[in-house]
């Protein structure tokens, strides 16, 4: 009999091979972001706004294609779509790094964001997992992408004063191989591909999502969060070079301390913010943090240090939004649908990128560098509105329990015994599945209870 209350060595090996995957994706994405405006006067055709649309269109082709890829995955197999999606992204990296000119690089982003296997990946990752151990699999992945965030903004420099910054995208080719070799001799193969409503898109279930009023929030939310991010790392480059002649290649000796030093409020702040049920009074205090960094850079520009201080408030504010708006999304979301708000949550997050990086470069080119923290304090206030008419959430957590093979009446049964146990709130029993949906509330929750309807118990 299997432990249900701990990961098997196929489960951890699953966990750490497909974070693998994603962090070396998206280090290959994000290492180009704090060198390219600079980099990009010496391509040929090159203007700001062209530059801009280099940096974020990977965001535009991402957005648009990873649901897609991720529902052909559920056909074609998961091992074939991200193979696939990492020889495009290899192949887009390839072509940047060997482009002089604008037009080059902006196919090669392109193409690096056209590979977009996030949906097949959680998709796999679901195929591979306990319905009782899913959540901590995606959990892992989630940080992964993190992590591989701060320390590509810190790489970057570095890898450009070695190699320049075509040396960056040829290394961004390197990880996708290696990606695909984690892909091809670690990750196994899964026996049976099934589709899996709380790591995929429904597409009959995406106008609800985008009509709930608080998962529309979010979505705008996280649009704004990762447009100030993509209009901020493609802006300050300039700042530094032009303003106060930093050399490109050393900014990451600015990168490193800023990034660690926002680190240390944000684990505090979140475990108040989930401990004592005010996640969104910690939301609110991070989008006006967030909204008074851009005002204090567009104010405070012309002193380094000072600009240093606000870079600081910036990403404490970022942070404690990367980490709470999922968070918000699963609990708002219905029980069986978390799979749909994720999906539109994450479309947004890469749509804001593109559109970040794309206005920033026009803004810079007609109305000077500063301009953009402007726009960027004003969006976030906008925001800060937003959330401020945001409902408290629902302090539940998603739960999956294997209920296996059930008739529609046995379903319907079963989500009626399952919502009598202490703590369950939400109970959706879907008989194609074989799987029970629940909102749970952990501090409440009954487990043992609730374990005796898991087959994964036999």
């Amino acid at each position: 009999m299997k432990n249900p209350d701990s990961m098997t060595a196929s489960e951890r090996r699953v966990a750490l091979a497909l974070s693998g995957v994603f962090a070396t994706r998206m280090l290959g994405l994000f290492m180009v972001l704090p060198v390219f405006a600079i980099y990009a006067e010496t391509l040929d055709g090159s203007t700001l706004l062209l530059a801009g649309i280099a940096v974020g269109i990977y965001g535009l082709t991402q957005s648009l294609l990873q649901i897609p890829l991720g529902r052909l995955s559920d056909k074609w197999g998961r091992k074939p779509i991200i193979i696939g999606g990492l020889v495009i992204f290899a192949l887009g990296s390839v072509i940047a790094a060997m482009s002089d000119s604008i037009t080059g690089v902006i196919v090669g982003r392109a193409l690096q964001g056209a590979g977009a296997i996030a949906g097949a990946v959680m998709a796999m990752a679901a195929d591979l997992t306990r319905e009782e151990h899913r959540l901590k699999v995606m959990a892992a992945i989630g940080m992964s992408i993190g992590l591989a965030f701060s320390i590509a903004i810190i790489l970057g420099p570095i890898l450009k004063g070695w190699f320049g910054v075509s040396g960056i995208f040829w290394t961004t080719s390197v990880l996708a191989g290696l990606a695909i070799l984690i892909v091809l001799f670690v990750v196994p193969t899964p026996v049976t591909t099934k589709f899996h409503r709380d790591t995929e898109v429904e597409f009959n279930w995406l106008k609800r999502v985008l009509s709930h009023s608080q998962l529309l929030r979010l979505d705008i939310g996280v649009l704004i969060l990762h447009f100030v991010m993509t209009a901020t790392m493609f802006t300050l480059p300039l700042i530094w070079v032009k303003q106060h002649g930093f050399d490109l290649e050393n900014h990451w000796w600015v990168w490193l301390p800023v990034l660690l030093l926002s680190v240390l409020p944000v684990l505090p702040l979140i475990i108040i913010g989930e401990k004592k049920r005010q996640l969104k009074q910690i939301v609110v205090i991070a989008v006006l943090a967030l909204a008074i960094a851009c005002l204090l850079i567009w104010q405070l520009h012309a002193s380094w240090w000072s600009l240093v201080m606000a870079l600081w408030l910036f990403f404490v504010g970022f942070n404690l939004l990367e980490a709470s708006l999922p968070s918000l999304v699963a609990k708002f979301a219905p029980a069986a649908h978390k799979g749909t708000a994720m999906g539109a949550f994450s479309s947004s997050q890469f749509m804001g990128a593109f559109l970040g990086a794309t206005v920033a470069g026009f803004i810079t080119q007609h109305y000077g560098v500063t301009t953009i923290f402007l726009v960027n304090g004003i969006l976030v206030g906008l925001w800060l509105g937003i959330t401020l008419s945001m409902r408290q959430p629902p302090y539940l957590s998603s739960e999956l329990v294997n209920v296996g093979e059930v008739t529609k009446e046995q379903a319907q049964t079963l989500a009626m015994r399952l919502t009598s146990v202490r703590g369950v709130a939400e109970a959706v029993v879907i008989p194609e599945d074989g799987v029970a949906y629940l909102k749970v509330d952990k501090k409440a929750l009954d487990r043992e209870a609730l374990l005796d309807y898991s087959i994964a118990q036999t």
